[in-house]
């Protein structure tokens, strides 16, 4: 097995965990980030249609404050032979599903409460497959797996989405040390944050950001304020609720909640994913979420501290927006390559006109493929910088 080396995280990284208690650590992770604990056969919808071969793996990596944790994940090997070098890694951050263990993708069935969002990101990963892809999925910190999961922090995210391709080469030697990172919405934010890392084992080439998440911190006050389509962002709301109380327990979301709201922030940490918070929040009025005293100062500035804003990317970098994306707005996101362009100018920004939030996905699937495929042979890639 190869020696692993340490990963170096940006200081605008390492900055995002901050002030953050560790939570108590659920369960040990052996060894160092990137050995493969288990592996196994993957048959459920996770696995891709196209592939040679699914596996289901759990694998060593770091999640908030610097702790080893246990993460489980996904790797689907091509068919055919492998190019000199292996196959490129394509290492997929998924967006949104929930903070509940069965909002876990490589748990996911036809049937699962996450696969009305599953289902498009799988059929997208097939793609990629087929191309000669051999196509990692990490399912973050704490979902499917003891402990919460801190949506929306970068340095979990980045690590998470590293350490499956390193474990993935312990599954198969095929596989080579050339990967991409490619994610949409919450995946599309770990996707940036994994730019702005480096290791030596194995080679990050490029980075691939769908509709990237942002300007979370606003979402409550968003809600709390009533403002006009508010109640689209309210499943939303318990989702980023959840994820601050993961990345630091003393944050308790029922203490900003009415005894109306409290139940769903529940429900969103044991069983019900996206879908169904959009369920069961659609008949919660907007005055009736928060308390009147409750006070927001800590949940704005979690999630301000995992913003993509100021961080310094290494690696080529497409963004991809929709038009019509109602969830990630196209200034929220051109703005955030604005920034980025300050201190690194191999950024390409791309907007689909027509596609909303979930069909950015497949809409830039070709244009993705062909940035992947310009880097893959040292070929000049577009910049909007």
């Amino acid at each position: 097995m190869r020696a692993l080396r340490g990963l170096a995280v940006t200081a605008a990284v390492c900055a995002g965990t901050a002030g953050i208690a560790v939570p108590a650590a659920a369960q040990a992770a052996p060894g160092k980030r990137g050995k493969l604990i288990s592996v196994r056969p993957l048959a459920n919808a996770a696995a891709l249609p196209s592939a040679a071969a699914n596996r289901a793996i759990a694998y060593t990596s770091e999640g908030v404050g610097g702790r080893k944790i246990v993460v489980t994940g996904t790797v689907a090997v091509p068919r055919g032979r492998a190019p000199r070098g292996g196959w490129p890694v394509l290492s997929w951050a998924h967006g949104t599903t929930g903070t509940a263990d069965a909002c876990a993708p490589s748990a996911d069935t036809a049937t699962g409460p996450a696969h009305d969002y599953l289902s498009i990101t799988e059929a997208y990963l097939d793609r990629w497959v087929s191309r000669g892809y051999a196509v990692v999925q990490t399912d973050y910190e704490g979902l499917g797996t003891p402990g919460g999961h801190p949506y929306m922090n970068g340095a979990s995210e980045a690590n998470t989405v590293l350490d499956v391709v390193r474990a993935a080469r312990r599954v198969d030697h095929r596989i080579g040390r050339d990967w991409f990172v490619a994610g949409h919405s919450q995946g599309g934010q770990a996707a940036l944050y994994t730019a702005a890392t480096s290791a030596n084992d194995v080679r990050l080439r490029g980075a691939v950001a769908i509709a990237p998440g942002s300007n979370m911190s606003q979402t409550a006050v968003y809600v709390k304020s009533q403002h006009p389509g508010a109640e689209a962002a309210l499943p939303f709301l318990f989702v980023l609720l959840n994820g601050a109380n993961a990345a630091d327990p003393t944050f308790v979301p029922e203490a900003l909640l009415t005894a109306d709201a409290a139940p769903l922030a529940a429900a969103g940490r044991t069983s019900a994913c996206l879908a169904q918070l959009r369920q069961m929040s659609a008949g919660l009025p907007l005055d009736k979420v928060f308390r009147p005293d409750a006070d927001l100062t800590r949940f704005e500035s979690y999630y301000n501290s995992q913003e993509a804003l100021g961080l310094t990317l290494n690696v080529p970098t497409l963004v991809a927006q929709g038009t019509a994306d109602r969830e990630v707005s196209p200034a929220a996101t051109r703005n955030i390559v604005n920034d980025l362009c300050k201190r690194y100018d191999r950024i390409a920004y791309r907007t689909f006109d027509g596609a909303d939030h979930r069909g950015s996905i497949n809409a830039s699937f070709e244009t993705s493929l062909q940035f992947t495929e310009s880097l893959r042979q040292d070929a000049p890639t577009p910049t909007t910088c």
